[in-house]
């Protein structure tokens, strides 16, 4: 077996590992499983191993201070605030209920991103709806998942996946980049929740509220964590407009933010450190070094002039080919290192901003499809299983199917005709 054929197997069961999760081994475990392998069998060299690790640090950076901040929001009980806001304003309708936690969901992943909202607002809406006396909480949990995607292009720091494709400085202006993505997110956001609410309806009909669900009150240590992450949110905004990366201010202005609330509230950084997600790290690290392997073997390249070729003689159709695949590749292998490949090779093949629009919005909400298509959803996941809560692949899938193909559809048809 040849050194080619044994790096793309390897890269091939690591994806598999990550997404079925054999012996009930986290997704970190199996990434990092196929970085090692590749090392020792001398696929790929220490050193440029690292390399592919250092590729990474941006997000890194930027996934640190996110949860950081998601997870002093979550403490401080910021969150759990927001969804009891929408229980109580539910007046007892599920359909009410269902439509402001979707509202909820989209403010969050906009402008606090995704991992944001499958990490905090999940438990929180689950805490919500137990206060509410939902019998079936399923429907409005899966609105975290699927808005977590859905909503993830609005702005550039609504997702990491943002930054691996637009990386090495190529981050568009907010006024492109709302020219580029402000009509196909709201497609995305609006297709979403029609297609969402359609396969819950009969769940969300035979379940009951209760109407007197009492307010979670808004301390003070919770208003701190919410300047924080609004503060956090302009900063954000700002370097964007800028042009600069987003991982170092992120951790920057989560550790300060973090730091200054817990000593206003005089409260030990354990607590919030042990709970912060940290095998997200050795995931992300583990499949940056499975890229530089398959990049080694010459992908970007081939992908690259293929792209280039086909851009030339039809570049509407390339555009929604290249979406299309995107979303289904991020579901096979996961959104950060389908979105590691498809960027590089939309940098070096020089795409147009239909092409490199229609890969981000194929790499953001095509992972809708799988429960480890995203970072996001993989985060979603673990904060069901905190809760006691389980949903089968195949399960999330069919539902996914019905949600996610129209929604990314309508997002790549308004980008072509806008």
């Amino acid at each position: 077996m040849n050194a080619l054929t044994m790096t793309w197997g390897i890269a091939g069961l690591t994806a598999l590992g990550v997404i079925t999760r054999p012996f009930a081994w986290s997704e970190s475990i199996w990434a990092m499983l196929g970085a090692v392998l590749l090392v020792g069998f001398g696929l790929i060299g220490p050193t440029d191993a690292w390399a592919g690790i250092a590729k990474g640090i941006d997000v890194y950076l930027f996934l640190i201070g996110m949860m950081l901040l998601s997870e002093l929001a979550r403490q401080e009980g910021l969150f759990d605030w927001l969804a009891s806001i929408a229980t109580t304003h539910a007046k007892g309708s599920p359909k009410r209920l269902f439509v402001l936690i979707y509202a909820v969901g989209v403010v969050v992943t906009v402008f606090l991103s995704n991992d944001a909202t499958a990490v905090v607002l999940t438990p929180a809406v689950y805490a919500a709806c137990r206060a509410a006396k939902v019998r079936d909480p399923m429907p409005y949990l899966l609105i975290c998942a699927f808005i977590a995607n859905a909503a993830s292009f609005v702005l550039p720091i609504s997702n990491p996946a943002n930054l691996v494709i637009f990386g090495g400085g190529d981050m568009p202006s907010l006024s492109r980049w709302f020219a580029n993505f402000a009509q196909p997110s709201l497609a995305s956001i609006i297709v979403t929740f029609l297609a969402l609410y359609w396969t819950q309806r009969s769940v969300i009909a035979a379940d009951g509220v209760a109407s007197n669900v009492q307010a979670v009150p808004l301390s003070f240590s919770a208003k701190l964590a919410g300047f924080a992450l609004c503060g956090t949110a302009v900063i954000l905004l700002g370097a964007s407009a800028l042009h600069f990366d987003l991982g170092l201010p992120t951790f920057l202005a989560g550790c300060v933010a973090t730091a200054a609330v817990l000593l206003i509230t005089r409260k030990s950084p354990i607590e919030t450190l042990k709970d912060v997600s940290w095998s997200v790290l050795p995931l992300v690290a583990g499949l940056f070094v499975v890229v530089e392997a398959l990049n080694r073997t010459g992908l970007i390249d081939h992908l690259a002039q293929y792209l280039s070729d086909q851009a030339s003689a039809s570049p509407a159709q390339t555009a929604a080919a290249a979406g299309a695949v995107v979303a289904l590749t991020s579901n096979l292998v996961n959104n950060l290192p389908a979105g590691i490949v498809a960027g590089s090779a939309v940098q070096l093949a020089h795409a147009s901003d239909k092409i490199a629009g229609a890969v981000l919005i194929g790499v953001d909400l095509g992972p809708n499809l799988s429960v480890t298509g995203s970072l996001a959803t993989i985060l979603w996941l673990t904060a069901l299983r905190r809760e006691g809560l389980q949903i089968g692949a195949w399960a999330f899938m069919k539902t996914g199917f019905v949600v996610m193909v129209p929604a990314l559809a309508a997002s790549l048809a308004v980008l072509a005709i806008q």
